[in-house]
């Protein structure tokens, strides 16, 4: 699906056409700023769509309805110097894509000394001219406001400012964010747990705040592909989970052939519905097929969430889509929730049965058999990890009481030491409020028992997600 759809920002700068034949050079001169925006955006996955320099309301008009062709996912405006709200409202309301404004003068001061050392005052105003990027920005303001345009801002230097174009690449991965998620197709496959009233969602209301499309798909759907798992491609695949977990030596054989035939179907059913992402819950019970690939699911879920494809257990929707947010920001997102208190270290532990998301783990993931799947039906094998020691984000997609979504964050730090050695994904978590603190402020906000975990503090990232996709964000620490 994405191959289909190319991930495109928009650029363009402004300027006022008088001013070409008053100042000599200063047209030449922004047009090379904002090519120098245009090479520092760049990266790879990101195409660039730079319209110039636009200078007049009938160039504005012509490029809105240029990105509107092109299929931009946001507009990057880089104020040069004083334009004319005229020139840049058509193309904004046009395009209607989120918009950020690029308050970047050339350098962090201008050379006062050589400049009042210029004997020519059209020659000063020229050179004024080119640093006078704040000028029209409350100009620009007004109008958005007025009209109804949501923007945001970056305001520093176009050189030497390493902490303003941190913020315009993260722009960048937020909307590659936004673009991933409304290409995303999301596979729904059994039931709610029986009596999960917080996993419930309105899922008109997941498809109108991320996009995408939600994929009903039968459990009976597995069961065939796994019966068309040749015996070859069995035994290759066991071998395939030696090579990647640390496979416990009370694993049984005949454990991981059940597990290793539901992984190809896994994986067959992902390709064959195109799959970004999937959310899954059955029982079995009564249907020993049936059964049979609901108790085997785990170490296949594992490999698929590892490779980008995050598999979220108990139905869980809302979860699934904060993992996915995490994946796509590069930090893993991997599904969790609280375990247990520590008090005596002013700790939380975190966890879950099911998959994990190796990219983030502290160690080889173990493969463990169980004897019971608690809460649910069967026994088999499972997976045990703990996240990497550093700094992590927990991210929950909340639903509240009139029905709209928010991103509720916490940044902390995921610490080595003892865990809970039952084939669970599980990791010990500090953070910066204190143990008691974090649980009652999280708690309050009215989250769903689960959430998801990445690495990094990535807070002000999802910061910027939430804002291109016009929801709230609540940080808890």
């Amino acid at each position: 699906m994405l191959s289909s759809y190319p991930f495109r920002i928009g650029l363009f700068g402004i300027g006022l056409k008088a001013y070409w034949p008053q100042f000599q050079g200063l047209q030449q001169r922004l047009e090379g700023y904002v090519k120098t925006v245009a090479d520092k955006m760049a990266q790879p996955g990101v195409e660039v769509v730079s319209l110039g320099l636009i200078d007049s309301p009938e160039a504005a008009l012509a490029a809105g309805h240029q990105f509107r062709r092109e299929d931009v996912e946001v507009i990057f405006l880089y104020v040069t110097t004083y334009a004319l709200s005229s020139t840049v409202l058509p193309v904004v309301r046009r395009a209607k894509v989120p918009v950020i404004i690029l308050n970047f003068q050339p350098t962090a001061a201008l050379d006062y000394a050589s400049f009042n050392r210029l004997e020519d005052r059209t020659q000063m105003t020229g050179e004024w001219l080119a640093y006078c990027s704040s000028c029209p920005v409350p100009e620009i303001a007004n109008v958005f406001r007025r009209t109804g345009i949501e923007f945001h801002q970056v305001t520093g230097a176009l050189q030497e400012d390493a902490e303003s174009w941190k913020e315009v690449h993260q722009w960048i991965d937020a909307a590659r964010v936004v673009h991933i998620m409304a290409h995303n197709r999301l596979g729904l496959m059994g039931h709610y747990y029986n009596g999960m009233l917080d996993v419930a969602t309105d899922l008109t209301r997941q498809a109108a705040t991320f996009g995408g499309h939600m994929e009903f798909i039968e459990v009976e759907e597995l069961v065939v592909l796994r019966q068309e798992v040749t015996a070859k491609e069995t035994i290759d695949r066991v071998g395939h989970f030696r090579e990647v977990f640390d496979v416990q030596s009370d694993c049984k054989e005949e454990e991981l052939v059940r597990a290793a035939r539901t992984s190809l179907a896994l994986e067959e059913l992902v390709r064959g519905k195109d799959l970004g992402s999937l959310a899954y819950y059955h029982m079995g019970r009564g249907c020993a097929e049936i059964e049979e690939v609901m108790t085997s699911v785990i170490v296949g879920n594992t490999l698929l969430t590892a490779r980008g494809i995050p598999i979220a257990g108990e139905y869980e929707i809302k979860n699934v889509q904060a993992m996915k947010v995490l994946d796509s920001l590069g930090a893993g997102g991997s599904f969790t929730e609280f375990y247990a208190m520590d008090f005596s270290d002013d700790m939380v532990l975190m966890g879950h049965d099911g998959p994990g998301h190796i990219a983030i783990a502290s160690e080889k993931c173990k493969v463990r058999p169980l004897g019971v799947y608690h809460g649910k039906v069967g026994q088999g094998l499972s997976v045990e990890m703990a996240v990497r020691a550093g700094p992590v984000t927990l991210l929950s997609v909340v639903e509240d009481p009139e029905g709209t979504l928010f991103f509720l964050v916490a940044e902390g730090e995921s610490v080595a030491g003892p865990i809970l050695e039952i084939g669970n994904t599980n990791s010990r978590y500090r953070f910066p409020i204190g143990a008691r603190s974090f649980i009652n402020s999280w708690n309050s906000h009215g989250p769903a028992h689960h959430c998801a975990v990445g690495v990094g503090h990535i807070a002000d990232k999802l910061e910027k997600v939430a804002a291109l996709l016009s929801i709230r964000l609540i940080k808890i620490c």
